[in-house]
């Protein structure tokens, strides 16, 4: 696949533990991702943070949290994540949405497949 140098990511901070249809929400936007055809999304667990509601979440020993922040980021043209972030909105009980214009240097595969 072939993206432009100028792309675009969309940004979703959920908690971990948010679910739909069963599995986590995180996991579920990632397979509809791959399926609605986004260039590539990637999942990071946060360490601690807090969000509209001011509840501090951590992975501390002392403060162990089952609901540490998810972020996860998509990267490809503004009209696909535009179009895609219909699909997800409605699912998206809380959580924060950041969509910003970035420059794309390199997306590369495997080039022995």
């Amino acid at each position: 696949m072939e993206l432009p140098r100028e792309g675009y990511l969309l940004r979703i901070i959920i908690g971990e533990s948010d679910r739909h249809e069963g599995r986590p929400l995180y996991e579920w936007i990632v397979v509809k991702a791959r399926e609605y055809g986004i260039a590539g999304a990637t999942v990071v667990r946060g360490m601690m943070g807090y969000g509209a509601n001011s509840r501090i979440r951590t992975s501390s020993i002392l403060r162990l949290s089952e609901d540490l922040p998810v972020i996860i980021e998509m990267v490809d043209t503004r009209e696909m994540l535009e179009q895609f972030l219909e699909i997800v909105d409605p699912v998206l009980d809380e959580g924060l949405v950041t969509f910003e214009k970035m420059h794309i240097r390199m997306y590369r595969g495997n080039r022995t497949r």
